[in-house]
């Protein structure tokens, strides 16, 4: 499985979005300052996640999230799910 993520930095509210097969560990990398896009944002917070079966699903899902921006996918998801 692969999945499809959103982080909030706690410390600059900002977004990261990225994909992974390993979320658990990726995760850990992104809060232990092992992945250098991300350093500066630590602590990260894993505020959504979505499963896919495979890599290509997952990476397709990332880039549509890019393209509209983590906060504005949020609140759509969150509204789909309020009804």
């Amino acid at each position: 499985m692969y999945y499809t993520y959103i982080l909030l930095s706690l410390k600059t509210s900002r977004f990261y979005i990225g994909h992974s097969g390993d979320l658990k560990n990726r995760l850990r990398e992104h809060n232990s300052g092992e992945s250098k896009a991300t350093r500066a944002g630590m602590p990260w917070e894993l505020v959504f996640k979505n499963e896919f079966p495979t890599r290509a699903d997952a990476m397709r899902e990332e880039q549509k999230i890019k393209a509209r921006g983590a906060a504005r996918y949020l609140e759509a998801v969150t509204e789909a799910q309020a009804d």
